[in-house]
């Protein structure tokens, strides 16, 4: 199964703000490209986006967790 790995290290959101839904959750259809999270460093926030398509069957590390550079995310089917 493929999965999704971290460009940056940093601490990892699944949504935008904290009153706002998460991009995706487990059971949605991604799209390569389609921002899934967002990864903090130093106070900047970027997209972390779907490196392939498919159904997200689980994230491998909490929400607000911290993240390294390569370590997966997010495993699809």
């Amino acid at each position: 199964m493929p999965t999704i790995p971290s460009p940056l290290p940093g601490v990892f959101y699944r949504r935008p703000s904290p009153d706002k839904p998460e991009y995706v959750s487990v059971g949605d259809e991604v799209t390569e490209g389609q921002t899934i999270g967002l990864i903090e460093v130093m106070k900047n926030f970027t997209e972390f986006k779907a490196t392939a398509a498919g159904t997200v069957k689980e994230f491998l590390i909490e929400d607000e967790a911290e993240v390294s550079v390569g370590q997966d995310v997010a495993v699809l089917e």
